[in-house]
């Protein structure tokens, strides 16, 4: 299991979906951003994607200015978003698979199909200082080329087990588990993100070898009710919880 407490970063995508939604000057990312870091929270992440559909090129420059705590970069493995990464250079990037139709990020980086150009943006990616982590299913070939990568981090799908109802659940936990068993044992190491939820967070924490949990679209909704720095504390407390069953 964890040994140290998961940190948290907090992905602020769908602030800026709110105020694209009425294409006004708020919600300001920059804003949500700073009450997470007043509440805890260890990073901030935005996914820079190629219809720009919440997060602008702005917004990116503007976040790693703000910023006391690293900028994780979600992005597809695309030149055009490649060269803005390294415009802005943040503490650290996420390669992801993308594509237009999709309404979130929907399984994990084909890096064994696209070895050559992964393996050719990571290096870039860590020429320019920037740390490298590749958004993966748990998938042994997946995480056997990752390790061939060059790449500090697999950021391990957690969307199918969050998904997950009864008896199905159990399988994927396991996936996940041994994914990350597979990933510190090569040498990388292990974030996890994608529908965690104060729901099933204490079930996640089961995965061992964890750095950091990523989370958006859970802690934006909850925000909504409540308050951004109470969402992000009510989740920092889940996580100095550790593991468990769902409540």
């Amino acid at each position: 299991m964890n040994a140290v407490p998961v940190k948290l970063g907090v992905n602020i995508d769908h602030v800026a979906t709110l105020r694209q939604a009425r294409g006004t000057r708020y919600p300001d990312p920059v804003a949500a951003a700073q009450a997470c870091v007043a509440a805890g929270a260890h990073s901030i992440t935005v996914h820079l994607r190629e219809d720009r559909r919440h997060i602008q090129d702005a917004d990116v420059f503007a976040l790693k200015a703000a910023l006391d705590v690293p900028l994780n970069l979600e992005m597809g493995c695309v030149p055009e978003i490649v060269e803005i990464a390294l415009q802005v250079c943040p503490q650290e990037v996420c390669l992801v698979p993308e594509r237009r139709e999709e309404l979130t990020t929907e399984g994990g980086l084909d890096v064994a199909g696209r070895s050559t150009q992964v393996c050719a943006t990571v290096d870039r990616l860590l020429a320019a200082g920037i740390s490298v982590s590749l958004f993966v299913e748990p998938d042994p070939l997946q995480l056997e080329h990752c390790a061939q990568s060059g790449a500090d981090f697999v950021e391990l799908h957690t969307g199918h087990f969050c998904n997950a109802e009864g008896a199905a659940a159990a399988p994927l936990l396991q996936q996940l588990v041994d994914g990350a068993e597979q990933a510190h044992a090569a040498g990388l190491r292990v974030n996890a993100g994608h529908g965690i939820h104060l729901g099933n967070v204490a079930r996640i924490l089961q995965i061992p070898h964890l750095d950091t949990l990523n989370i958006g679209h859970s802690i934006v909704s909850r925000a909504v009710l409540v308050g951004m720095e109470t969402a992000v504390t009510e989740m920092l407390t889940a996580l100095a919880a550790g593991p468990g069953t769902d409540p």
